[in-house]
């Protein structure tokens, strides 16, 4: 036991395929002695039969999907042990039939039996079995099963996406069997090229025993004054146990690798399936026996022998007829009647929460998110989450992945709270070459838009990459593309994703740090909820919440003066006005801005009774009048290279950001206590209700 943990600790620590790969060369490198070629051939034969023996017991092919590897291995060290024996028998021939081991001489003078051309003919017989037969068989079936596994490929894909969506199967379960179809392609595409091996080492054994042979002959009488007959013994002997001692582990291997990729994957081991199927049907039997009683009864046939077996057969076949009859009658005899178990009554359990970020995808496109098959998306997508949370300050709810047989092929879905807020269709076998404003030509390929921001993009194929770049296309995979949707989505919608359960992590990893601050703040002056909406209304506006601290002491300073959420968020955003700047504008000191002419600025003031959060009361020409200048100075501020700021006064901010935010979500509109003190402000347009720019 010592020394089975000792190599397995081997094993996991990597070290077994080198110190194996330094055997099989000092094998054939250094002298080996007989006693040592005695107990490497011994090895050499008793890994073979546990070989052989695991392929017979093992119920599924994919039990024992390490076995293309061990047979290679097994064919190496064949190999090795091979050159060392023949350099043993080459050097020490001359001294004896044991020169080589107790082994080979054993083999040698078992099979020869006196007889040199019986011992040969023994020999070429096994290697043409192996050749011929067994390994030739095997590695045709292997072909075709490799060939028929990856044919039936897409077929399997779309029966487990059928059983996911029917709810017959978990996520989980569709996983499994995804991986499964995928062992199984390998398995047998690996089976194909393993049995080329044993093929090459049959050749390879009768080329060995030809130039053995010949050597040892040429050797034994030329160098060590050895006579014909002599010379011919020794050496004869030698090398025809040498051969057979290693073909037989090589006859044994290819039996083995033939009933691997011919087995039918089963709930039982193959003798129990052989002797299930073979003599299920007591006909078979009785019509042999009576076959082989009539060949008994012909003169001059050995009678006694097939008497005996018509006899065994017929009493196998009664005794086989017996049994079924018996079982069908124990069928007939009505099984107790089971009261049926009361259904179960619904309860909360039955009623599934809707996901809070859900991806459905098409068909075609699930090879993008599995990673079995070389799916990428997956993996953008954990970096979307990683990212957006260092950005907006709080964990990003995990994104569900589930394919949608209801879409078309390459169309995806984004949903939040099960409502559907972004869709698409991708080519997953092109890059999406985007036209960012100026290109210096065009690509063939298949014209659309950029799910994320509406840009002109063209589909091309992965060959036209450069062509496209060198153009002043920005190209981007099919991954990327979706991963780039959902990222831009989830930004956008980053307030509705904040709930009381976030808040609360934000709240506890605070308190780790400044536990008084918010042993004040919540409950004792603000509520959960409070806090929450005065978070999302920052989210709303695309200010992030990461410096949770500033917010937690600004909430904590106005919260004794005042409850209403559209004040106490107007408060963070001076305390984080130095943020805010510098995340619209960089760290440049000229700050660019449009302002409001004081005639409509004062209008806009009154309209607002007491709370900036409310809707707008005035006339509405004059908001489309407003609506529209905005428009054109924002535009004109963007041709420019400028970020459009719109400036006005803290009372009238939130009313202006909520109105202009669905028509021109690119201007920031900032109030002028938000300005930190060290930037500089150049007025750039004043607009007004008759004009657009002053």
């Amino acid at each position: 036991m010592q020394g089975v943990d000792a190599i397995r600790q081997l094993i996991r620590n990597g070290l077994g395929a080198p110190i194996l790969v330094m055997v099989i060369l000092a094998m054939m490198v250094v002298p080996l002695p007989p006693f040592l070629l005695d107990v490497l051939f011994t090895f050499n034969i008793s890994l073979a039969m546990v070989v052989l023996l695991a392929g017979v017991y093992v119920k599924r092919p994919l039990q024992f999907a390490v076995f293309p590897t061990v047979l290679l291995v097994a064919t190496l060290l064949r190999l090795s042990l091979n050159i060392a024996s023949t350099r043993v028998v080459l050097l020490e021939g001359h001294t004896g039939s044991d020169a080589a081991g107790k082994v080979i001489e054993a083999f040698g003078a078992f099979v020869i039996g006196g007889n040199t051309a019986v011992g040969l003919v023994i020999f070429l017989i096994l290697v043409i079995i192996n050749f011929v037969v067994v390994t030739k068989g095997a590695t045709r079936v292997a072909e075709v099963s490799a060939r028929f596994t990856l044919d039936s490929m897409p077929g399997k894909q779309m029966a487990i996406d059928a059983d996911l969506n029917a709810g017959i199967i978990t996520q989980e379960d569709a996983k499994h069997r995804r991986e499964e179809i995928s062992r199984e392609a390998d398995f047998y595409g690996s089976m194909d090229g393993a049995g080329k091996f044993v093929r090459g080492d049959a050749i390879a054994g009768i080329l060995i025993l030809i130039i053995t042979i010949i050597g040892g002959l040429t050797i034994g009488m030329l160098q060590h004054d050895l006579s014909l007959s002599d010379a011919l013994q020794n050496y004869t002997l030698l090398t025809i146990g040498d051969g057979l001692v290693a073909q037989i582990p090589s006859l044994l291997l290819s039996t083995a690798a033939g009933l691997m990729v011919t087995r039918v994957s089963s709930e039982n081991d193959m003798g129990v399936d052989v002797l299930a199927q073979l003599f299920e049907n007591p006909k078979a039997l009785a019509v042999t026996a009576v076959v082989l009683g009539v060949m008994g009864m012909i003169p001059g046939m050995p009678n006694l022998v097939f008497i005996l077996m018509a006899s065994a057969a017929g009493w196998t076949s009664y005794w086989m007829a017996k049994r079924k009859r018996q079982q069908a009658e124990q069928a007939l005899v009505p099984a107790p009647v089971e009261k049926p178990p009361e259904p179960k009554d619904l309860s909360w359990e039955d009623v599934r929460p809707v996901d809070l970020i859900g991806l459905e995808v098409g068909y075609r496109l699930i090879p993008l998110v599995d990673k079995n098959q070389g799916g990428q998306l997956m993996a953008r997508i954990k970096g979307v989450r990683k990212k957006l949370s260092q950005e907006l300050g709080f964990l990003i709810p995990p994104v569900h992945i589930r394919d949608n047989l209801d879409l078309s092929p390459n169309a995806y879905r984004i949903t939040l709270m099960g409502v559907i807020v972004g869709e698409a269709e991708l080519h997953p076998e092109r890059d999406m070459a985007i036209n960012p404003g100026q290109v210096f030509g065009t690509v063939q390929g298949i014209a659309g838009r950029d799910p994320a921001f509406g840009l002109d993009a063209v589909w091309i194929e992965p060959s036209q990459r450069d062509q496209a770049q060198s153009l002043g296309y920005t190209v981007v995979d099919t991954s990327t593309v979706a991963a780039t949707h959902l990222s831009h989505l989830l930004q956008k919608h980053a307030d509705e994703l904040l709930g009381h359960e976030e808040v609360q992590h934000l709240m506890d990893n605070l308190a780790k740090v400044a536990p008084k601050l918010v042993d004040g703040l919540v409950p004792k002056q603000l509520s959960l909820g409070a806090v929450l909406k005065v978070l999302q209304s920052l989210l709303r506006e695309g200010v992030p919440i990461r410096d949770i601290r500033t917010i937690a002491e600004t909430l904590a300073e106005h919260a004794p003066t005042t409850q209403d959420a559209g004040i106490l968020t107007a408060a963070v955003r001076v305390a984080l006005g130095r943020s805010i700047v510098q995340q619209i504008t960089g760290t440049t000191q000229e700050i660019p801005v449009m302002t409001l002419d004081p005639a409509l600025e004062q209008l806009l003031h009154q309209s607002v009774s007491g709370n900036a959060e409310q809707a707008a009361g005035f006339e509405p020409g004059l908001a489309d009048r407003l609506l529209h200048s905005l428009a054109e100075n924002t535009q004109r501020q963007e041709a420019s290279g400028q970020t459009p700021i719109l400036l006005v006064t803290a009372s009238i901010r939130a009313l202006l950001s909520r109105f202009v935010r669905p028509s021109i979500p690119s201007l920031h509109v900032l109030s002028f206590n938000e300005i930190p003190d060290n930037k500089h402000i150049k007025i750039t347009a004043t607009v007004g209700v008759n004009s657009n720019a002053a």
